[in-house]
């Protein structure tokens, strides 16, 4: 019987063991919706009919293990707690993440959003802005677009950084730059152009 009870307990805690490392992988439902919340505040609200899906809790599914001794309890307590202390929390709302997005949403309403609409601007695929077909912009408009379009890149590459810095995780850049690409697509309005598979499409 007591070999059961210690049985248990080991299994128990491999189980809660396996449940802190699945969390602290790349929480790719919640990083999605917080790039939607951003895309939305730079370039505008969502379309109509568009709705945000509800984020998976993966806390949910550590499922509960019997015990009956107090000290048992009191030691799955603790990894469950632990387990839950891992369990991501996207921020975007820190002072440098916010200014960035501030930045980004004045230049693209003052300068950024007409050459969408005219096609002379797309969405990359790896998260920046590229200049698609110079020719629709206006001669006298050339530098300054070029110009908007470098200081928005800067802060494009410096939010995907500063995301993964103020979530912890430094190793998340890329994938977060990813997500963000995928998300600038979505959000982009109908006639406004991005890259796929290194062709340009339109919306």
């Amino acid at each position: 019987m007591r070999k059961l009870a210690v049985l248990a307990v080991t299994t128990t805690l491999i189980v809660l063991t396996a449940c802190v490392t699945i969390n602290v992988y790349f929480p790719a439902a919640e990083v999605e919706q917080a790039a939607r919340e951003f895309v939305d505040k730079v370039i505008g609200d969502e379309l109509p009919g568009e709705s945000t899906p509800p984020v998976r809790d993966e806390s949910s599914s550590i499922e509960p293990v019997p015990v009956h001794s107090e000290r048992r309890f009191s030691l799955l307590s603790l990894f469950i707690s632990e387990a839950h202390a891992q369990q991501p929390d996207i921020t975007i709302r820190t002072p440098a993440i916010q200014s960035i997005q501030a930045r980004m949403a004045g230049r693209f309403d003052s300068t950024l959003r007409a050459h969408f609409d005219a096609g002379a601007l797309g969405f990359g695929g790896d998260g920046l802005v590229v200049v698609r077909d110079a020719s629709k912009i206006p001669l006298k408009d050339r530098a300054a677009v070029n110009q908007a379009v470098a200081e928005d890149n800067r802060d494009r590459n410096a939010v995907y950084r500063e995301i993964a810095v103020a979530n912890n995780h430094p190793e998340w850049e890329d994938r977060i730059r990813e997500t963000f690409a995928r998300q600038w697509i979505a959000g982009a309005k109908s006639g406004w152009w991005y890259q796929e598979g290194g062709s340009w499409k339109q919306k």
